[in-house]
């Protein structure tokens, strides 16, 4: 017998996680949250813990670890992108780091 979702949602990163919470609020949705990386333990030091932050940046484990094409006006170098490969997305590799937007930004926004 087939199970057949209402929802699907690809990346159990941060924007994936909070739609998939308002989404099962309503009881009659059967939501799915696919995430190809690890789960986010919370015994996992290396993703709770903000000293321990450039483990998750450099290791495959938790990183996709992309890369740009060679850039021409940057002697061909390639630029790294460090991008979350667990359930969190790249929110859990951050280090529990945020930068306070730009005011001008907000008042645009108002």
């Amino acid at each position: 017998m087939k199970k057949i979702v209402d929802f699907l949602i690809i990346g159990g990163g941060s924007a994936g996680s909070v739609l998939a919470n308002r989404l099962s609020e309503d009881l009659s949705n059967e939501v799915l949250v696919l995430e190809a990386g690890r789960p986010d333990y919370k015994w996992d030091f290396r993703l709770h813990m903000p000293a321990a932050l450039t483990y998750p940046l450099t290791s495959r484990m938790y990183n996709w670890w992309y890369e740009s094409d060679p850039e021409p006006f940057m002697n061909n170098r390639r630029i790294y992108h460090p991008r979350g490969k667990v359930l969190g997305g790249s929110s859990s590799i951050n280090g529990m780091i945020w930068i306070r937007g730009n005011p001008l930004d907000y008042q645009k926004w108002a």
